[in-house]
């Protein structure tokens, strides 16, 4: 158990990474030394609504919106990002989902070069988050990086956006809808 904590913790520190906000991995932006990630299971998810609608309540936060997700079973709140190619996490959550047990060494998919808002290139971590509950609605193996930074925000990018066939908002009602 100690050896996978110090594991993840040298993973999470040491692989370069700037501290910039992810918003997704470069396209034709290759390191070989680096981009090194391991292939999760296919994104799936699964839909109990049988009319295909899931509403959830968003809150606007210092001027961005929030919606509560859950990701591994651990409720978080998510800034929402269409502009993020991937669900980004701090090294604060990745922590605490590790001692939680619900992200494993498994999980750990491997390093690749990352693109932020800047255009700035930094280096980070991608895992495989098991299950990630957007209302009654759960994705299952969907790809995340790991912002080397313990204070950046969590966003709810498009490796899990991009599981719905649309995404409308309803801002007098302050509600995200997916379909």
């Amino acid at each position: 158990m100690k050896q996978l904590f110090i594991m993840l913790s040298v993973v999470l520190f040491l692989s370069g990474c700037s501290g910039f906000s992810q918003s997704g991995r470069r396209k034709g932006h290759k390191h070989p030394a680096t981009d090194t990630v391991a292939q999760a299971p296919a994104t799936t998810i699964d839909a109990p609504n049988p009319e295909g609608r899931t509403v959830v309540k968003m809150e606007k936060i210092n001027g961005v919106y929030q919606v509560p997700i859950e990701v591994n079973d651990v409720r978080m709140h998510f800034i929402f990002d269409t502009g993020a190619g991937m669900i980004s996490i701090s090294e604060t959550e990745a922590l605490f989902l590790y001692k939680q047990g619900t992200l494993t060494k498994e999980d750990i998919l491997g390093n690749a070069s990352f693109s932020d808002a800047n255009g700035d290139i930094s280096e980070g971590t991608v895992v495989n988050l098991r299950t990630v509950k957007i209302g009654d609605r759960v994705l299952r193996n969907v790809q995340a990086s790991v912002v080397h930074n313990l204070d950046a925000p969590l966003l709810l990018g498009q490796s899990a956006l991009g599981g719905f066939m649309k995404i409308s908002i309803d801002y007098k009602r302050g509600e995200i809808i997916f379909e």
